[in-house]
């Protein structure tokens, strides 16, 4: 990831509903969730207000969709939010990997055996 997507990638997390969606498109896991579920997820938002928040997501390239039947269900894309970690920690330390050790414990939650991303401390 250079600059110019991580500069994308951010402009679209700046905002209360689009954050609030990954989070749960996170914690849904690989399975995802239906449109209306999202919507009903974030106080009833309307399908139209649902419409732009996660194609301004899926554009960032933070969530993806695929049609089930009748259904668009909507999924984080793991891969994009690791490059958004890896850009974010890439410079770290300069030498020194204390300093990177918080970050790297509470990523370390969402490995096997930990309690997952929904946790603020595992």
């Amino acid at each position: 990831m250079d600059e110019k997507q991580a500069l994308g990638v951010f402009a679209a997390l700046a905002q209360e509903t689009r954050l609030r969606i990954v989070r749960l498109l996170v914690q849904a896991g690989p399975d995802g969730l239906a449109a209306g579920a999202i919507g009903e997820a974030m106080n009833g938002a309307s399908s139209s207000l649902m419409s732009f928040h996660l194609g301004h997501l899926e554009q960032a390239g933070l969530i993806a969709s695929r049609r089930t039947g009748r259904s668009i269900l909507y999924t984080a894309d793991y891969a994009a939010l690791s490059d958004v970690i890896a850009f974010l920690m890439r410079d770290c330390c300069q030498g020194h990997p204390e300093v990177c050790a918080p970050a790297l414990a509470a990523i370390s939650c969402c490995g096997p055996g930990g309690k997952g991303m929904r946790h603020a401390k595992c």
